[in-house]
């Protein structure tokens, strides 16, 4: 393979080093270590990675149609030129040059390569995601709570919130978000990124973002159910905490996250917390599994606090899936049903709430002191 040091190859990059300044490689030397790098391993230029450097595009422009750049490349590499003035911009000159990224994945690198900082550019569109999510997966529910069509579908009928309540629920949860949820988000992505956290492209398989979202859902309910029964076991943690989120008695979708700020950080280091251990010990997980885990988190926190029971309610499918049904008796009893997306918990531990639980409960007491009888007869 020819080697990069050849004289004329030094002397065309010397010859750009006046008119292109380059990002992170602020010396021709370094543009010139890289290549030659390259020949021993196959380049990969990335905006996630402290050790590589951005091409500017009229080095790529120079470069495009040689041999030894060619060579060096693979389908998983990744030219990032230098960024544009404007996203599009961006995402244009990204296009040209890494032609085997899908649409979406152009798209991400372009964001990371416009915004120039990968912790400023995480944390905005992290806080945009949840925002979105949020209150985009509440205005259904709000509609729907103004519609009389609905109505038998609701799990306490004579309990509709009314504008005003909703209204002064989205204010406490805006204040949230932004003093105790936006501080946690923007801390998220050195954190992981410590433990490992990739932001590069491309997107890992579908079948890898499925099974760690699935763990994830088990190891939150885990956290949650706990947490959770703990602020109700104490006195002192639900009067100075938890009650709060209890304010109403028939919840709805915006009440999801209305709750005083330590129970946000303490349940939510469960939605957050629980990816960050995982990469911690596994070394594997990617931002972009992290968002998908995060919006069908979100998706279950404002479903379970809808107040609605439909026939197409997802645990009449899966009967272990907790749901509204599950949630709203907890809010309606102020006990049991402590857990958040699964109902074992609650059945194994015997904290399961409502009319039927209680039945149950009564039945195996019953039964079981007419088995003691039997024995002592």
């Amino acid at each position: 393979m020819r080697s990069v040091d050849s004289p004329p190859l030094e002397l065309a990059l010397r010859s750009m080093q006046p008119s292109l300044p380059l990002i992170r490689a602020p010396t021709v030397c370094n543009l010139i270590r890289l290549l030659r790098a390259s020949l021993a391993s196959p380049l990969h230029c990335s905006f996630h990675s402290t050790a590589t450097y951005l091409l500017p595009s009229a080095v790529v422009l120079s470069f495009q149609n040689s041999a030894l750049l060619s060579s060096t490349m693979n389908s998983t590499s990744v030219l990032t030129p230098m960024a544009q003035d404007t996203y599009w911009g961006s995402f244009e000159e990204i296009s040209k040059y890494n032609v085997s990224l899908n649409y979406f994945e152009k798209m991400w690198l372009a964001w990371y390569t416009w915004m120039g900082n990968d912790i400023l550019a995480t944390g905005i569109m992290s806080f945009m995601v949840h925002e979105t999510l949020y209150f985009g997966r509440a205005l259904p529910w709000i509609i729907i709570d103004m519609l009389p069509m609905f109505k038998k579908y609701k799990l306490q009928a004579d309990k509709i919130p009314t504008a005003w309540e909703q209204a002064q629920c989205a204010g406490l949860v805006l204040l949230s978000h932004f003093t105790v949820e936006l501080p946690q988000i923007w801390l998220f992505h050195p954190m992981c990124q410590y433990f490992g956290l990739e932001t590069n492209v491309p997107f890992p398989p579908l079948y890898k973002m499925a099974y760690q979202i699935a763990i994830f859902f088990v190891m939150e309910d885990a956290w949650h159910y706990w947490a959770h029964r703990a602020m109700h076991a104490s006195s002192f943690l639900y009067k100075n905490i938890h009650k709060i989120h209890h304010q109403y008695s028939a919840p709805f979708g915006l009440a999801a996250e209305y709750a005083s700020p330590i129970e946000v950080m303490v349940l939510g280091f469960g939605t957050v917390g629980c990816p960050i251990v995982w990469c911690a010990l596994t070394k594997d997980l990617h931002i972009l599994t992290m968002y998908c885990w995060i919006a069908l988190r979100v998706f279950q926190a404002v479903d379970a606090h809808s107040g609605y029971e439909f026939p197409w309610s997802l645990h009449h499918f899966l009967p272990f899936w907790a749901g509204a049904e599950h949630h709203d008796v907890h809010h309606e009893k102020f006990i049991g049903n402590y857990a958040s997306s699964f109902r074992w918990w609650d059945f194994c531990l015997d904290t399961e709430a409502g009319a039927e639980a209680a039945k149950a409960r009564r039945e195996k007491k019953l039964a079981k002191a007419k088995l003691a009888a039997r024995k002592a007869q």
